[in-house]
C-alpha cells in the first residue's frame, strides 16, 4: 500500500535537501502531533547508513520504537537533478510493528521553471497484515506532514552556516573563484558579517 506526495514548497532544493538530513528538521514535520524523541544521540544530520532507533509518541502517548535506516541516491531524470533520501528501518513495537514493509522515500528537486523553489515528492509503501488498518492513520499524518512543509520550509532557507549554502566560504561556488590579487590596483572587498 501506497502513500504519495507532490507539492511545491518555499525554499530551495539545496535547503530542502539539508533539511531532508536534519533530524531537527523531519521531526517538525511531524510535531506536534507525533512527537519524535531519539533513544540515544542522533547525529546533527543524517549520513548515508545512518540508522538510530527512535520513540514515536502522539502527543504523551507512546505508539513505539522505529528504527530509521537512512540512505541516500542523486538521479538525473529529464535533465533535473532529484536527490533521494530513502528510510528503509522498520517500526520495532507498538501499533506499526505489524507493518513488515516500510520504504520511505522523499525526493527533492528544483521546481520546474522556478529554481528558487523545490518540487517535493513522498512516497511510503507499508505492507503487513496490519496495513489496511494501519493505511488511512498515516495518510492523514502525511497530510499533515504535507500542511507542516507548507509552513517550515522557508525557514530552511536560511542557513549560510552549512558547508552547501552558497554563503558559506567552503561552498563549491567559492572553489570555481581564486582569491583576486591583491593591492592598490586590486583592493579586496570588505568582509560581510554573518547575519
Amino acid at each position: 500500500m501506497r502513500i504519495l506526495l507532490k507539492l511545491v514548497i518555499d525554499c530551495d532544493a539545496d535547503a530542502a535537501w539539508r533539511a531532508l538530513h536534519s533530524p531537527r528538521a523531519v521531526a517538525e514535520l511531524y510535531g506536534p502531533l507525533v512527537r519524535i524523541d531519539p533513544i540515544d544521540a542522533l547525529p546533527t544530520s543524517w549520513g548515508r547508513g545512518d540508522d538510530a532507533a527512535v520513540r514515536l509518541s502522539f502527543g504523551h502517548v507512546p505508539i513505539g520504537i522505529h528504527l530509521i535506516d537512512v540512505s541516500d541516491v542523486e538521479r538525473v531524470v529529464d535533465g533535473h537533478r532529484v536527490r533521494i533520501l530513502r528510510d528503509t528501518g522498520i517500526p520495532l513495537s507498538g501499533p506499526l510493528a505489524g507493518l513488515d514493509v516500510w520504504d520511505h522515500q522523499m525526493a527533492v528537486s528544483a521546481a520546474p521553471g522556478d529554481p528558487a523553489r523545490t518540487l517535493w515528492r513522498d512516497r511510503l509503501v507499508i505492507g503487513g497484515r496490519v496495513a489496511p488498518a494501519l493505511w488511512p492513520v498515516l495518510w492523514s499524518v502525511w497530510q499533515w506532514r504535507a500542511a507542516r512543509l507548507r509552513t517550515l520550509a522557508s525557514s530552511w532557507d536560511h542557513d549560510p552556516q552549512h558547508p552547501d549554502h552558497p554563503q558559506h566560504p567552503q561552498h563549491p561556488e567559492h572553489a570555481e573563484h581564486p582569491e583576486r590579487p591583491q593591492g592598490p590596483e586590486h583592493p579586496q572587498p570588505p568582509e560581510q558579517p554573518l547575519r
